[in-house]
């Protein structure tokens, strides 16, 4: 259990400096561990975001909201990844979401940006 925990640290570590391929690496076989953990599923699912998997951080990120759908964080990462898939109407509702549930200022402005795009506000 300690090595695990060992690993999935580094695992965060690599993420923080902009490692999302190494941390995914790292994190593959404690995903067949511990799969039904959320921290490990959640960091899975950052790095996905971080290395453009964005379908598989898609589907991580919507199983991570099923479990727990009051998790502003797991809403806003999936409403940009939706953003980044060009899924605008589909990013704004999750980015509404993490905003109305935390006003965090990065989400403000994700739904400002993505209301622009879509027309929905002027410049």
């Amino acid at each position: 259990m300690r090595d695990d925990l060992d690993r999935y640290r580094f695992a965060e570590r690599l993420l923080a400096q902009r490692d999302a391929l190494g941390a995914l690496r790292i994190l593959e076989p404690l995903l067949e561990e511990y799969g039904d953990h959320y921290g490990v599923r959640m960091l899975t699912a950052r790095a996905y975001y971080h290395s453009a998997q964005l379908g598989r951080a898609r589907e991580a990120l919507g199983a991570l909201i099923e479990t727990d759908p009051a998790d502003h964080y797991a809403r806003f990462l999936l409403g940009r990844t939706l953003e980044r898939s060009g899924r605008l109407g589909e990013a704004r509702t999750h980015l509404r979401m993490a905003a109305a549930m935390s006003p965090e200022p990065d989400y403000v402005d994700s739904v400002a940006r993505v209301e622009r795009k879509l027309g929905l506000i002027s410049r």
